[in-house]
């Protein structure tokens, strides 16, 4: 389990930092070539990133999908619980039981018709294909405008950051049954800063006497 709680975090941090170093670059691009430099606007020129935002928007709907299922293992999604929390112990346990099964129904459901969409688009062609089936009369499925991706491909992060987050609401809801408690995310707290280390206090007393 610890693998994949790995990978989802290393998905999450390389689709967020290429999409940022690549809108970077491109907003570097678009003004670096309006400049009169010799030799450096006519290479510059000559670069097409016209396919960037197109490729960014959709890195950070992939980031948007796995970092969903992220925020449920880890408790970090906004709740309003004013009520919930008001209520009898056996009843917030079962108001909780509640939420996490409507939440684990959800997701799957959004899972599944994601996964009839994305092969019903050109993945059924692309199996098939792949498998060396006859296709028969399966289009093949549209493309992007810029990068000419097959769409389903990019359409893939529905099905897959759905039923991520599906598991991970299995998974706290397991976790809740056993031993009563949810994940919470201490917002105070950042990470890879200990408080119990000499050098930390140390660092927050000089930053208080200046």
């Amino acid at each position: 389990m610890k693998i994949l709680d790995h990978l989802e975090e290393w998905i999450i941090t390389f689709l967020i930092g290429a999409a940022t170093l690549l809108i970077f670059l491109a907003v570097l691009h678009r003004y670096g070539a309006g400049l009169p430099i010799p030799v450096v606007q006519d290479w510059l020129l000559s670069l097409h990133f016209s396919w960037a935002q197109e490729l960014c928007i959709y890195m950070f709907v992939w980031m948007a999908k796995f970092g969903a299922a992220y925020g449920v293992r880890t408790g970090i999604h906004v709740g309003v619980d004013v009520l919930v929390n008001r209520l009898p112990p056996e009843w917030h346990r079962k108001a909780v039981l509640v939420a996490l099964v409507a939440g684990t129904f959800f997701t799957g459901t959004i899972g599944t018709l994601g996964l009839r969409f994305v092969w019903e688009n050109g993945m059924h062609y692309a199996v098939f294909t792949a498998l060396e089936i006859a296709t028969g009369d399966l289009p093949q499925g549209p493309t992007t405008p810029d990068l000419e991706w097959p769409t389903w491909v990019i359409y893939s992060a529905i099905p897959l950051g759905s039923y991520l987050m599906c598991f991970r609401f299995l998974q706290v809801t397991w976790n809740f049954v056993r031993t009563g408690e949810l994940p919470h995310h201490d917002h105070a707290h950042v990470e890879g800063l200990n408080d119990d280390d000499p050098a930390f206090d140390q660092a927050v007393l000089q930053g208080g006497a200046k």
